[in-house]
């Protein structure tokens, strides 16, 4: 049966300060207290349970046809029943509360009192049962909350105090002991120690922080003290942002739970008519009573969103951060992900990896030359080069008369000599001979001396420690991986080669992006975009799912459906495999529940199921349906890798 609705309760005080809500998110809940049940369902069920035993033994019966105590104890037992089937009937759903109803009333008609309490008591236990495993579920999200600390130690007037954490005002001075969880978004003002947070940079040591370093809510401090200025605390740190996107994702309907709904409605009209059916070709009361009772929906209707409910929780813990039902189905369903190249596949910051120079010249003399001409630009190029130079601590000097050509080179005077550093065609065109030793990988800049060529700079993005083990991995399970970029052919062709892609699209300015993914999703195909900048929100809003990465502009993370927390990519491809887990298990639950209930009525209607033996095979199959979706939620005890759930929405690394 489905989860009774009970007294919808206020968010407490901690809920209200975590999740960041400005009245609340839910001002109500529809599930109950915390634990999942109330006592006087409990008492109730025991209740129905003993009068069972008494109509078993005959006890006071003072009547011949009627048992008191088992008449008035099904209506007492069963009144959340009738009083949900009442309010289904006034609001025009068909449930399986009005069918059981029926049931009841009709195996009270005709005497069958001990079998009308033995169905309560299995419905009460199931309803029991079933708020538990809801309840489980909503406190897998609820668990969450515990990774920010209640109360924290402020400077205050010259003295340290403890404090609620809600008492904390932007500006103030929290000190954060070694083993400490860190309670609030800020800035160190002083103090030397090492702060947990591999999930969120994806490092997989603990980052070193000091007087300047940012420090996020919910990250671990392991050594020496901190002494934090407080800038975003509760619903404004990351971490309440976090909670929020979550909530927010767990209201959020997804099409397969509508599928689920009307199904489940569907179920309810079959039972009755198949009820029918059966009574007027058997005439047989008891078969009809059990036709009824047998067919069960609920493990669909409760099912499929604690599958969902279940999904999100578990891609939460792991970094990903979902913002509806909707896209974890379409996810479930993906067939092409887009991939932007830089910031995305790559770490975005152009690094030197080859120097090359022609004979008589050395490395050192083509560094000095190519970093010297550079000491001006702004350009990401050659910044990579003065910094690669002063990295090898070649000393350069200032250039005179420096000189941008755009998308070509610069040319300046360094030392007297003439510099050019550029394209091959940019210095071909100044009279200069280009002769490489061998083509270069990434981005080459070819460099001149006083109209001599004397070698080049490759400079190549660096790919990301998890991109080729993403990339296989979804390649692995069917779906097509395709880069995107706006970088040209040479440079993508250098990541798609080492990355193992075999898709890409070059040269791409951002309306071509979404000319592309429209025309994939024109096809019916379920697309992915991933993207991290300005030009990437356009299409991540284009796409069947956008996927932004944590440490991308704020711009991508609102125009994307999903986020993920930090850049670790496997973290997509682990919630590309929980969305199909999560459409499997719903589809489980669709077929095994036809098929449950097929054979049940077809059963009941000829006579070898009783009322007794039909309401176990309805109350055991829909709790086995609703266990199956139990797998998805997260495992109770906090996994390392729920450190994640910190940071997302602020541009931090």
């Amino acid at each position: 049966m489905a989860v009774t609705h009970r007294e919808e309760t206020h968010l407490n005080e901690k809920e209200q300060f975590a999740v960041g809500t400005r009245s609340a998110l839910h001002e109500e809940h529809e599930h109950g207290n915390e634990h999942g049940f109330e006592l006087a369902e409990v008492l109730r069920a025991v209740f129905v349970i003993v009068a069972a035993v008494a109509v078993w033994f005959h006890l006071w019966e003072p009547f011949h046809r009627v048992s008191v105590i088992g008449l008035g104890s099904a209506l007492i037992g069963g009144y959340p029943i009738f009083k949900e089937a009442f309010e289904n009937i006034v609001g025009r759903r068909m449930t399986m509360e009005l069918s059981m109803t029926i049931a009841l009333l009709a195996a009270l008609a005709i005497g069958e009192f001990f079998t009308a309490l033995v169905i309560t008591a299995f419905v009460l236990a199931a309803e029991i049962l079933e708020g538990m495993t809801v309840g489980r579920g909503r406190r897998a999200i609820q668990d969450m909350l515990d990774f920010l600390p209640q109360t924290a130690s402020v400077l205050r007037n010259g003295e340290v105090v403890e404090v609620a954490t809600q008492g904390i005002t932007p500006g103030e001075i929290v000190m954060i002991r070694p083993g400490s969880r860190i309670p609030v978004d800020g800035q160190v003002v002083s103090g030397h120690s090492f702060v947990e947070q591999a999930a969120i940079t994806g490092e997989p040591m603990p980052s070193e922080k000091a007087a300047g370093g940012q420090v996020y809510a919910g990250t671990m401090n392991q050594a020496g003290t901190l002494q934090v200025r407080t800038e975003r605390l509760g619903k404004e740190t990351s971490f309440g942002k976090i909670i929020e996107a979550v909530e927010r994702a767990e209201h959020s309907r997804a099409p397969i739970q509508k599928i689920a709904d009307r199904l489940a409605g569907y179920l309810v009209y079959f039972a009755l008519g198949a009820a029918l059916l059966t009574f007027f070709i058997t005439h047989n009361i008891r078969s009809t009573i059990s036709v009824v009772i047998v067919a069960g929906a609920c493990g669909i209707a409760a099912g499929t969103p604690l599958a969902i409910l279940g999904a999100i929780g578990r891609a939460a813990r792991h970094g990903v951060i979902i913002k509806g039902g909707i896209y974890l189905e379409a996810l479930g369903k993906l067939d092409t992900v887009f991939f932007d190249k830089t910031g995305t596949l790559t770490l975005g910051t152009p690094t030197v990896t080859e120097v090359e120079t022609t004979a008589g010249n050395t490395i050192e003399t083509l560094l000095r030359a190519a970093a010297s001409a550079e000491r001006d630009s702004e350009h990401p190029l050659g910044k990579a080069i003065v910094r690669y130079a002063t990295e090898l601590g070649v000393a350069t000097e200032e250039p005179v008369g420096f000189r941008y050509e755009i998308g070509r080179g610069i040319s300046a005077f360094v030392g007297g000599e003439h510099i050019i550093a550029g394209s091959r065609s940019f210095l071909e065109s100044l009279g200069v001979v280009v002769t490489p030793v061998r083509v270069a990988n990434g981005t080459t800049v070819h460099v001149a001396s006083s109209g001599q060529y004397i070698g080049y700079v490759s400079i190549a993005d660096a790919v990301r420690t998890s991109a080729t083990a993403a990339v296989r991995a979804l390649e692995h399970m069917k779906i097509r991986v395709i880069l995107l970029t706006g970088d040209t052919n040479d440079a993508a062709l250098a990541v798609a080669n080492q990355l193992g892609i075999f898709r890409l699209r070059a040269d791409l300015l951002p309306e071509a992006k979404v000319a592309e993914i429209t025309e994939r999703t024109r096809r019916g195909e379920v697309v992915a975009m991933i993207g991290d900048g300005i030009n990437d929100a356009p299409a991540l809003s284009e796409a069947t799912v956008g996927v932004a990465m944590g440490a991308g502009t704020d711009v991508a993370r609102e125009s994307a459906d999903v986020v993920l927390i930090g850049n670790d990519l496997m973290k997509f491809v682990e919630t590309v495999r929980i969305a199909r887990n999560c459409r499997r298990i719903i589809l489980e639950n669709f077929y095994g529940t036809l098929i449950v209930d097929a054979i049940g009525i077809g059963l009941a209607a000829v006579g070898l199921l009783n009322p007794l033996f039909a309401a176990f095979i309805h109350v055991a199959s829909e709790l086995t349906f609703i266990a199956n979706s139990t797998r998805l939620l997260p495992p109770k005890q906090r996994p390392k890798a729920a450190d994640a759930l910190i940071a997302v929405s602020e541009g931090q690394p």
